[in-house]
């Protein structure tokens, strides 16, 4: 496998980390999932910069999100596989 467009820590994460430049709407990346050491191919759906999360599914709004088998908060809207996933639509559960 060439290297990565983005990673998943833990098969259970519904998030992956985009660790390229850029990403535009329309492309196919190749994820590398780190625990099972598979590889994954998803569409981009949103340009995603990098450092940024990817949805590896559909996430429903008020869903946990889950990275590094930690939960990162949840969905403030309805996210679909391949969008960008980021501060406009996930929060804390703190407040």
């Amino acid at each position: 496998m060439s290297a990565p467009d983005f990673l998943v820590h833990e098969s259970a994460d519904t998030v992956g980390v985009i660790v390229v430049e850029g990403v535009q709407a329309g492309q196919t990346l190749t994820g590398w999932v780190m625990d099972t050491d598979a590889t994954i191919q998803i569409e981009a759906l949103d340009p995603i910069p990098l450092g940024h999360k990817i949805a590896l599914g559909d996430i429903a709004n008020g869903d946990t999100i889950i990275k590094y088998e930690n939960d990162i908060g949840k969905a403030v809207a309805d996210i679909g596989k391949g969008h960008h996933v980021h501060v406009h639509n996930i929060k804390t559960k703190r407040w």
